[in-house]
């Protein structure tokens, strides 16, 4: 298996309470992937970090391998969910890929 993990902040001119909302469809959408991408095994989002996190939202994916990986990075699904509810609103990532 692989994890595939990441680490956003927001884009800093958003409020705190766009901020809030744009979370929360974040971790919608992209636990909705499950069941629509193969190879995609599980999908925790989490937006409710302590105070001393300099990271606002985390992508925690379980793929059933590197191939597997490979096809979720350009399913149609996922792009999707990318090009309207994360990067629009995001100033950096990071990514941790890993097998398990």
């Amino acid at each position: 298996m692989v994890k595939h993990i990441i680490l956003w902040q927001l884009k800093d001119e958003l409020s705190a309470e766009e901020k809030k909302v744009i979370k929360a469809e974040m971790k919608e959408s992209l636990e909705g992937l499950v069941g629509k991408v193969p190879g995609l095994l599980e999908v925790k989002v989490q937006i409710e970090g302590l105070a001393s996190s300099n990271a606002e939202v985390m992508l925690d994916t379980t793929l059933t391998d590197e191939a597997a990986l490979k096809g979720y990075a350009v399913h149609p699904k996922h792009v999707a969910v990318a090009d309207s509810k994360v990067r629009p609103f995001t100033k950096t990532r990071m990514c941790l890929d890993f097998e398990v």
